[in-house]
């Protein structure tokens, strides 16, 4: 299984359908003290130096340890002074368009951690972005969305953060697989697996929305899931805090300087991924970019989990896609299924149909509205919207009803069981 940080902003070109990555994104900026940052230069993270020479400001920039290493004489622990380099650099865990991130052991508290660092310095408009990446993420406290530890400058000058090393594997890796029929993958994400997933995602992103962020950028490749089932949404790259009800406070411009210093777009560039695009940012209309843009991209992330095929699956071509994402919607209840996989249950059918209406105002009205109608559907408090969801809702009424008069129906059990086996004695004392 991969082991990743966290996401980064990937170039679209680098693929041939751009599914896996996101457009890129034109920002441009003001800012004062540009002079200031030192001079990047094509360097590792790490560079041990000579304790002879006198330590320059990029040397100086290098993070070093701070705890002593404890040496036992018996039973007294003595410690000793043990200044070496805190991160150490052990390989590469992605590059993408705006950053890099690498895997690096912490000396301090002798863990795993992965780095995200700005590969091009000069680009005003990607140190703003980075910035605000970091205190996006940074302002997210919560289980399922990767945590931020620290910040720093490398010796070369490069901004960086260091977040949670996230171990598992990507949900797109996972689509692929259960795709290809592995019978371990299927056995591991059953249908009621991948519910559970979900609703671990849209939990992080009720939270996110709820503090004013949209992450505009929702998609499988931005799903970690860990060997235990944790779910994390990673790459924070392109969030955007917004006006919204579901914020209990406006944005905080001294700590998110987003607004009226960035432009989010330019010469018509596009923001996300094209695939995953709700229809109103495929048209480009930036006005009403909302968090029902990514109540969209969640349910087409769904749709493909469950039914383990892109909508959009036939399309290739840039304008053929953003126009398919305006007008095309899948067909949810065909009698067809997946050959590695039974028939996806007609509930989740139509939860996704809601979640697929081209028109802003008639898809879900937050994501806690999403998160209160799957429940139901765990629940098995069934919407009877067709003969499936109909007989599936008469079972589960059956069900629940067991459980909340269960000496009445054994009762009822034993007198009908009573009745047959008196009627079966009945016969056999006619026939004999």
């Amino acid at each position: 299984m991969g082991e990743v940080g966290a996401g980064t902003t990937w170039n679209s070109a680098e693929t041939k359908s751009g599914r896996g990555h996101p457009c890129p994104a034109m920002i441009s900026a003001n800012m004062s003290d540009r002079d200031t940052l030192p001079a990047s230069t094509p360097d590792t993270l790490i560079r041990p130096s000579s304790v002879h020479e006198k330590p320059t400001v990029a040397q100086q920039a290098r993070r070093s340890t701070v705890l002593p290493r404890l040496e036992w004489k018996g039973e007294v622990p003595v410690p000793r002074a043990d200044p070496r380099l805190r991160f150490e650099e052990l390989g590469s865990l992605g590059v993408g368009g705006m950053g890099e991130v690498v895997l690096a052991k912490d000396h301090d508290i002798e863990r795993t951690v992965a780095i995200k660092r700005l590969k091009q310095q000069d680009d005003l408009g990607m140190v703003v972005r980075f910035v605000d990446e970091i205190r996006t993420v940074g302002a997210l406290e919560h289980p399922n969305i990767v945590p931020v530890h620290d910040v720093g400058v490398d010796e070369s000058g490069r901004y960086y953060f260091v977040m949670k090393h996230v171990r598992g594997e990507s949900l797109e890796a996972i689509i692929a697989r259960l795709k290809a029929g592995d019978a371990a993958t299927h056995d591991r994400f059953p249908f009621h697996v991948r519910v559970q997933v979900f609703m671990s995602i849209l939990n992080a992103m009720a939270y996110a929305h709820q503090q004013g962020f949209i992450h505009r950028d929702l998609k499988p490749a931005n799903v970690m899931v860990g060997p235990f089932g944790e779910v994390t949404v990673m790459d924070w790259g392109l969030a955007r805090h917004v006006h919204s009800k579901e914020a209990p406070h406006p944005p905080d411009h001294t700590h998110h300087s987003r607004e009226g210093t960035v432009l989010e777009t330019r010469a018509g560039a596009l923001m996300g991924t094209p695939h995953y695009m709700s229809p109103e940012q495929a048209r480009g209309e930036h006005d009403r970019i909302d968090l029902r843009c990514d109540i969209y991209a969640l349910t087409v992330l769904f749709h493909e989990f469950l039914f383990l095929e892109h909508y959009l699956d036939d399309l290739e071509d840039l304008r053929e896609v953003l126009t398919a994402v305006q007008e095309r919607t899948p067909d949810l209840f065909s009698m067809k299924k997946h050959p590695s996989q039974p028939m996806v249950p007609a509930e989740l059918a139509w939860f996704l149909q809601r979640g697929f209406e081209k028109d802003p105002a008639k898809r879900f009205g937050s994501v806690g509205e999403m998160v209160t109608s799957l429940q139901r559907v765990i629940d098995g408090r069934v919407e009877v919207h067709c003969e499936r969801t109909f007989a599936k809702r008469m079972l589960n009424e059956g069900a629940h009803q067991v459980d909340k008069h269960p000496m009445a129906l054994i009762a009822g059990a034993a007198t009908v069981t009573a009745f047959a086996a008196l009627g079966v004695f009945s016969v056999l004392h006619w026939l004999f």
